[in-house]
């Protein structure tokens, strides 16, 4: 029978409307000022949790609710004025004892627990709207191919003294390495041998007085490699480190051969921000030299024994390590805690990239049982006053989070034993997953965004959705009579999709978002309006009213069809070769395309058949 659907039809768009209704409905509710707690380090756990509790009791300070979220604690509370001032008493608190915990001043989502049981959570807002720091991050090109050149000084070094080339001294310097030696045969031979294994570099001979040397420099192709790989590890690792922010959908992208756009809506809390993103950490691993009778010994007269350096652990305790680095944590791949099978102790298992996990089999190869050790060093950048002229300062800070037994020669997988406790292996596996940046980072631009711009252009944006979709049901509701409310409600079902998709999906929502949402409503009614416009004419050429509906449904399909599918390819291309708010535009076009081309089609034939299907009718109000 013509114009009927089986039952089944109407329970699948019954189920996608409530199903749309409930991943829709997170949107109204807001967001809670909030203060996320983490650590730079260890995790926090209901310890922590009950510490922070007790804290804000004992200050009198009025909060939500206090929760795990991940790796960090999320207190939300009803005023910013309270935020404000819980954030101070927890930073005086824990600051106290360990400078090493984030406070975070954030906005959390206030979606109700049985939404978020059903991972219904509304769709992030974009720095325009939500407000938030835009900052401009230069990488300290200079510091990567210095750390680099030092790190294959002490490659070279091995290399030599396998293939037992005698070298008198084999030196560092920001743009080369200097190698010396002692006549210009053991030179000349040493030459060939280097150059063989090491094609990435220039070499250069220089005679001196009494001495012969070789100049080591990265050749051009190498250079660059260098560059790349610098700022693509830095990206990636800043990636992990907003997340001890807790910010949804940050931007992170490069711009130019040395910069990096860092984006974090919603954030209020800028000097913490900036701490994080700005402060530069490193891993070394390092073998450990002598005992703990040598380690007092030079701490105290404040002098380490030639090839050494001396180190601290959290605690205070002085160790000393050998000068030369086995691998640093740039080269680290991946890490997770877990339960040593032999000795039943916890440790951490390290995977390294093919560089770092040759390094280490070489070094490890003729160090069995002895001791090695995990230096975290993080340089940061603080303006001072010389001479009269503000000028950028480097300052560093070393410590040694772990020293460790090497039980056999290790490689691309490796564990770290000798932790006192799980926690202890899960802390330090939770370290080296964050990642190293490559090269130290500097914020050369901070702009924010204040939230009552975001307001603003929320407003606006959202009285332009409002006003075209009012106009638009007007227009339907008195040009096609029942037809046209008809196909005011799939409007309406459309927007509520296009809304409950993005959230379910987690999109962010820019003004050009919005931009696409508006165009999309626009557009949301030309399948009908064709389809429409084809029953009319069925009628007019005298076919029957159910004759009529079914021919302006199959015979439209087609033209709307190739309208959508041309207009789907272009927002297509725009999301491929667009940047941020081009795709962010593209994306929303292709969600509304999608869900008018179904309540168009699909549901506005269900209504009209629920309405005229089945039924003898002699005219239509269209």
């Amino acid at each position: 029978m013509v114009n009927h659907y089986a039952p089944w039809r109407y329970v699948l768009l019954i189920l996608i409307i409530v199903m749309g209704a409930v991943y829709a409905t997170p949107n109204l509710y807001g967001e809670d000022p909030a203060l996320q707690i983490s650590h730079r380090v260890k995790l926090i756990d209901q310890g922590e949790l009950n510490n922070i509790r007790s804290l804000l009791e004992t200050e009198g300070v009025d909060y939500r609710s206090i929760e795990l979220s991940g790796n960090n604690l999320l207190v939300r509370f009803d005023s910013e004025d309270t935020q404000l001032k819980a954030a101070i008493q927890v930073r005086e608190a824990l600051h106290a004892g360990d400078t090493r915990y984030g406070i975070a001043l954030n906005l959390a989502p206030a979606t109700p627990d049985w939404l978020r049981s059903l991972n219904a959570l509304p769709m992030y807002l974009g720095l325009d709207l939500r407000g938030g720091v835009h900052f401009l991050m230069e990488v300290d090109m200079d510091s990567a191919i210095e750390k680099s050149l030092a790190r294959a000084s002490g490659e070279l070094r091995s290399f030599m003294r396998e293939e037992k080339i005698r070298y008198k001294a084999v030196q560092a310097t920001k743009t080369k390495i200097n190698v010396r030696f002692g006549s210009v045969d053991t030179r000349d031979a040493a030459r060939l041998l280097l150059e063989d294994e090491y094609r990435d570099y220039e070499f250069t001979d220089r005679d001196g007085s009494d001495s012969w040397f070789i100049d080591i420099s990265y050749n051009a192709t190498a250079l660059e490699e260098e560059r790349r790989s610098a700022i693509e590890q830095n990206i990636s690792t800043l990636k992990n480190r907003v997340n001890e922010l807790g910010v949804a959908e940050p931007v992170i992208q490069r711009q130019g051969d040395e910069r990096v756009v860092v984006q974090l809506p919603g954030v209020q809390d800028t000097v913490e921000a900036k701490r994080i993103l700005g402060a530069t950490a490193t891993l070394e691993f390092r073998l450990v030299h002598g005992s703990f009778a040598e380690w007092s010994a030079a701490q105290a007269s404040g002098k380490a024994p030639i090839g050494t350096r001396l180190y601290k652990e959290s605690d205070g305790n002085p160790v000393l390590l050998k000068r030369n680095i086995i691998v640093s944590g740039d080269q680290i791949v991946g890490a997770a805690s877990g339960i040593d099978q032999q000795s039943g102790t916890p440790d951490v298992t390290i995977t390294m990239n093919a560089k770092g996990a040759d390094r280490m089999a070489k070094v490890t190869r003729d160090n069995i049982g002895k001791p090695m050790g995990v230096v975290f060093i993080e340089d940061k950048f603080e303006f001072r006053d010389v001479d009269g002229v503000k000028k950028r300062v480097r300052t560093t800070e070393s410590e040694v989070i772990n020293v460790a037994t090497i039980r056999d020669q290790l490689s691309k997988r490796f564990h770290i034993t000798g932790l006192d406790s799980t926690r202890e292996a899960r802390d330090l596996a939770l370290l080296l997953r964050a990642g190293a940046l490559r090269a130290p980072m500097v914020i050369v631009e901070e702009r924010t965004v204040g939230p009552s711009l975001g307001q603003e252009n929320i407003d606006r944006g959202f009285l332009s959705v409002m006003v075209g979709f009012v106009l638009v049901l007007v227009f339907m509701a008195v040009y096609y009579k029942v037809f046209g409310l008809v196909a005011n409600i799939a409007l309406s079902l459309n927007l509520v999709l296009m809304v409950a998709i993005l959230s379910l999906f987690q999109a962010t929502l820019t003004l050009p978002g919005i931009a696409g949402i508006v165009l999309t409503v626009g557009m949301a009614v030309d399948a009908n309006v064709l389809i429409f416009e084809r029953i009319r004419e069925e009628l007019r050429v005298g076919n029957s009213p159910q004759a009529a509906i079914f021919a302006g449904y199959e015979k439209a399909f087609g033209t709307i069809a190739d309208a959508n599918i041309t207009t789907f390819i272009a927002a297509i291309v725009l999301f491929g070769f667009g940047t941020g708010p081009i795709q962010g535009f593209a994306v929303t076009l292709m969600i509304g395309i999608a869900s008018s081309m179904f309540t168009a089609i699909f549901g506005t034939r269900a209504i009209i058949n629920l309405i005229y299907g089945r039924k003898q009718i002699t005219r239509l109000a269209i």
